[in-house]
């Protein structure tokens, strides 16, 4: 009933915990530059600028503290997951996320650095360096993620850098091709998702999901990425849309803006391009609001009514109320499928004559399916094994991939449980796990150097 983002609801997998919402106290969703939507507590509460958003952050960051009060007072230990960089020193005196939390709860706080985007040494030290004395004293240590190479040629530099911040590094994890974890967000996606495996027909079956600006919940296409030789991309070249076999417009955070901007690239064209020529074509969420008639939203946008890409018969409005809830159903007799729904907008009027894409179990419909064309506002249902061999069976037969075939025994949950296992076996191998238990069990290592400069004067 309530909204986390999908780092700590894969985070609380690994735990072997069912999600709660104080794992993720306050979440906030970008609708645009400028602008936030604000979650508190699984329940959106406001939209935010940077201006105004000074005005709320003490609510905010009570809410964070007592959601770590209450969970301290429950499991043995709690792990705090910083946002962006703790040394985000124009931030610094609200900050309830990272150093801010640090201080308030005088947690042990490890840096981990990601060297494969480079520069990680200067990083880690400059981090250090730009934090006041107080803040300093709770930096145990580094982590380094996703180091490729020799690590002979590495240690030199832990040793340096230990030297310069009186700090060890707890041990630096390899980069693994098979490890694939759900993106906390659309930048940790490169262009591929995955690493497709080989088909188990004769054919790939490509598929092009566009990579909106204000892309929400793009975890939903990752499940297609599980089957072999299914080639799943995100692109932003309406020449690429032209190409593929299935074309997805994924979720969006701001339906009428994303749709505008599908416009302005050409992108909205190469869409309609592609259902007029018969091949598949699948909205999820955002993507499927955009497929109707006529979208009126006096909430995200505050634009009113908007016309749609019209390949659906439906018009979308929008409630200032979101919908927030795990849903169940069905795609035919042994197809069971199970999703939730996070949206503002809801289908206001449909033609009751066009299929639905899935079955509720109270006999009503959800999405659509005409022609080609698929839509549903349901996240994680191509998680269902069952019902994702069918519509990939049914988008292949539709683009004319006839020697494409799913497999019989892909399952997306055994998928997810392989990449926690090898995860929780790097990290077994790789990092100093007794070092670790130490600052769980007794704190920030007393005595530890102030680097210098510090904090600049605020």
């Amino acid at each position: 009933g309530g909204e986390i983002g999908r780092a700590q609801a894969m985070q609380a997998a690994a735990c072997g915990l069912a999600p709660d919402l104080r794992f993720n106290p306050v979440l906030l969703k970008p609708g645009s530059d400028l602008a936030s939507q604000v979650v508190l507590l699984g329940e959106a509460v406001d939209t935010v600028t940077a201006g105004t958003f000074r005005q709320l952050r003490p609510r905010l960051a009570e809410t964070a503290y007592t959601a770590l009060a209450e969970l301290r007072a429950e499991y043995d230990v709690v792990i705090c997951e910083g946002a962006g960089s703790p040394a985000e020193i124009n931030l610094r005196a609200g900050d309830y996320v990272n150093m801010g939390l640090a201080r308030h709860a005088g947690l042990p706080t490890i840096v981990v650095g990601d060297i494969d985007r480079g520069g990680v040494f200067a990083s880690m030290f400059g981090t250090v360096a730009l934090l006041d004395p107080a803040d300093q004293a709770l930096i145990a240590g580094f982590v380094i993620n996703k180091f490729r190479g020799d690590l002979g040629l590495l240690r030199p530099g832990l040793d340096m850098l230990r030297q310069v911040t009186g700090r060890p590094t707890y041990g630096v994890l390899p980069w693994s091709l098979d490890l694939w974890l759900d993106a906390e967000d659309s930048l940790a996606y490169g262009r591929v998702l995955g690493r497709p495996a080989a088909p188990h027909g004769t054919e790939w079956l490509d598929v092009a999901v566009v990579r909106l600006p204000r892309i929400s919940n793009a975890t939903d296409v990752e499940a297609l990425a599980t089957e072999p030789g299914v080639r799943v991309r995100l692109t932003v070249e309406p020449a690429e849309l032209a190409a593929a076999d299935l074309v997805v417009l994924p979720g969006s955070k701001s339906t009428v803006a994303d749709l505008a901007w599908l416009r302005e690239t050409g992108l909205a064209g190469a869409v309609l391009a592609h259902a007029a020529a018969g091949k598949p074509l699948l909205g999820i969420c955002g993507g499927f609001q955009m497929l109707g008639r006529e979208i009126h939203d006096p909430v995200e946008s505050r634009l009113g009514t908007v016309p749609g890409l019209g390949l659906l018969p439906m018009e979308i409005s929008f409630d200032r109320r979101k919908t927030v809830r795990q849903s169940a159903g069905s795609a035919g007799p042994d197809l069971p499928v199970r999703g939730y729904e996070i949206h503002h907008g809801y289908v206001s009027s449909s033609d009751p004559a066009v299929a639905p894409m899935i079955t509720l179990p109270d006999g009503s419909g959800e999405g659509m399916v005409l022609g080609a064309v698929h839509g549903t506002h349901w996240h994680g249902a191509f998680e269902s094994d069952g019902f994702r061999r069918r519509f990939l069976t049914d988008a292949a037969r539709l683009a004319g991939r006839h020697g494409f075939r799913v497999a019989a025994d892909t399952a997306f949950a055994a998928a997810r449980e392989r990449s926690l296992d090898l995860l929780g076996d790097l990290v077994e191998e790789h990092l100093d796990t007794e070092a670790l238990w130490r600052l769980i069990e007794t704190g920030p290592p007393p005595g530890l150097p102030f680097i210098p400069p510090g904090a600049p004067p605020g």
